[in-house]
């Protein structure tokens, strides 16, 4: 196993962390990231078993494909 970080990013959308503050009700600004919903798939591409990082909107596009059976 390598120790290197994973990316938290879509293989099929491209969406990955996004950066931004929190804002308190003394409108004070601290720093946070926000991660999307990243979900392990497994899929046929060429008849070959591929595991893809996906978001909750990249399984609707690969069901939408058929990629992913309903």
């Amino acid at each position: 196993m390598s120790n290197k970080k994973s990316m938290q990013r879509c293989e099929v959308t491209g969406k990955e962390k996004q950066y931004g503050h929190n804002v308190s009700f003394s409108m004070r600004h601290t720093k946070r990231t926000w991660k999307p919903n990243l979900q392990k798939k497994t899929v046929m591409i060429d008849g070959k078993k591929v595991k893809l990082k996906v978001s909750a909107q990249g399984i609707r596009i690969l069901k939408k494909k058929g990629l992913i059976p309903s």
